[in-house]
């Protein structure tokens, strides 16, 4: 694939026009190219001298044990994330890291980094601007648990995928393929499987939107996003800030 065409040069693109000099290094961060299938896990809470990845194709899910024995899935990278950034810049991973489709990804070493930021600091930017993003995910998250309903939970979280999927041409208003089964729904939204078959069935009763056969589909996607009071803004989709 053209670097230009990739997820990630799309989704860097949203923050900042791209040069050629970037185009160029962002060339080099993704030569490393890795295929990695179903159950294996890329990153182990504990390691140390971890590389990142950037992912090409597929979806991994991030998530750390807790001493029962339950998994609380933190995050979900797509096509055009990164994924271990920080496990990098830590020296140490504080989860794991585990894909749920077959995954084409590149790996980036702590040293490709530094070069790649050393040749264009708006590279570096960009990257810096994806990382936040990341963190703005998280507090929105953290709000969702302690604060949505498990429908208002269940909405806003497939909506915000469906605006990371949009970003990088995986998506429109009307869905998106979602390998996501009702088990990892869960273990993300802190919710019972058997709660989020509820919800789901509530969901597509009311008209709103559809979620089987490994697709999300909207049905009455501007009531959705009332229900789920969503606000787009902390995803700062809404074009590049550096030209």
């Amino acid at each position: 694939m053209d670097i230009q065409d990739s997820p990630f040069a799309r989704k860097l693109a949203a923050f900042v026009q791209l040069s050629s000099a970037d185009i160029g290094a962002m060339s080099d961060v993704y030569k490393r190219r890795r295929k990695v299938p179903v159950g294996r896990d890329m990153v182990y809470q504990g390691q140390k001298d971890q590389a990142a990845y950037i992912i090409a194709s597929g979806w991994v899910c991030s998530y750390k044990m807790l001493p029962g024995g339950t998994r609380q899935i933190v995050d979900f990278q797509l096509p055009g994330d990164f994924l271990g950034l920080r496990s990098v810049l830590f020296r140490t991973a504080d989860h794991n890291a585990l894909p749920i489709t077959p995954v084409e990804a590149s790996e980036v070493l702590p040293e490709d980094l530094l070069n790649a930021f050393t040749a264009t600091p708006r590279l570096a930017t960009a990257v810096l601007w994806a990382a936040s993003r990341d963190e703005a995910m998280v507090v929105e998250n953290l709000v969702s648990i302690g604060r949505r309903t498990a429908t208002e939970r269940t909405a806003h979280f497939l909506l915000e995928l469906g605006a990371r999927l949009k970003l990088v041409g995986l998506a429109d208003k009307t869905g998106y393929k979602c390998p996501l089964s009702q088990y990892l729904l869960a273990d993300t939204l802190g919710l019972s499987a058997v709660h989020i078959n509820r919800v789901l069935r509530e969901l597509r009763e009311e008209n709103l939107l559809i979620f089987q056969g490994g697709r999300v589909t909207f049905l009455n996607f501007e009531a959705v996003v009332a229900l789920a009071d969503f606000d787009r803004a902390y995803l700062d989709h809404d074009g590049p800030l550096l030209r």
